[in-house]
């Protein structure tokens, strides 16, 4: 069995936080090979004269350092062993919770569940760290490793080993990750925004081949992209 670490982040999943698009997603890597990538990326940094504690994250994204952010995007689609995948919801006022019997929070595990059931092989064991966001992150943890085993029959945790909380900070993958999410959260908005950004949005595309807005082949590895749509009435 192979050990394959997952790197999970999400942005504008709360429930009124006014944001239309929401955006779950995950870096992903052979777990033996997590600490050489780890290795690459902070050469990166000291290549563009960073410090190797400097946190790559989109909102940090500017003109001054666009040609450190364009190499970190290339580092990432010449490793091999790199993957990323993520959930887009185009529009969260479509939610209607209430019909289905669930609350936000609820949902917001089923979309975890979603964005992570296709990296999932029975035969493969996985290691999930998401970002601490704030003081309720231990509780997420407990319940999201709960959700993704009982979905995935693995109650005995023979799958899924590990789910927990890590700062971003200090893990490369997580900061990759934030990233990507960034540049297809970008590509699905219809807000203004810096031409750095615009820079790395046009990179991503011609680098995975995708528009960044749609649904990709179920199959695909590097760049997988879930476009989910919310049904307009409870099917029962």
């Amino acid at each position: 069995m192979k050990i394959f670490n997952i790197y999970c982040d999400e942005s504008c999943h709360l429930e009124n936080d006014q944001q239309q698009v929401m955006l779950l997603g995950a870096v992903w890597c052979p777990s033996d090979l997590s600490r050489s990538i780890a290795k690459r990326i902070k050469a990166i940094k000291k290549k563009h004269d960073l410090s190797p504690t400097f946190e790559i994250k989109w909102t940090k994204v500017s003109p001054a350092k666009i040609d450190f952010y364009m190499d970190v995007l290339s580092y990432f689609f010449e490793e091999s062993s790199l993957y990323f995948r993520a959930l887009i919801i185009p529009d969260k006022t479509k939610l209607r919770h209430d019909a289905f019997n669930h609350d936000h929070d609820t949902w917001y595990y089923k979309m975890y569940f979603e964005m992570l059931k296709v990296l999932l092989n029975p035969h493969d064991r996985y290691h999930i760290y998401l970002d601490i966001k704030d003081s309720k992150s231990g509780e997420k943890v407990i319940k999201l490793h709960d959700v993704l085993c009982n979905n995935a029959y693995d109650f005995q945790r023979q799958i899924i080993e590990r789910v927990q909380t890590v700062r971003s900070h200090k893990i490369e993958q997580l900061q990759l990750a934030d990233l990507l999410i960034g540049c297809v959260l970008a590509a699905n908005r219809n807000g203004e925004m810096s031409e750095a950004k615009k820079a790395l949005v046009e990179k991503m595309r011609q680098l995975s081949g995708y528009c960044l807005t749609r649904t990709t082949l179920i199959r695909e590895r590097k760049v997988n992209l879930l476009r989910w749509q919310a049904s307009e009435v409870n099917d029962g």
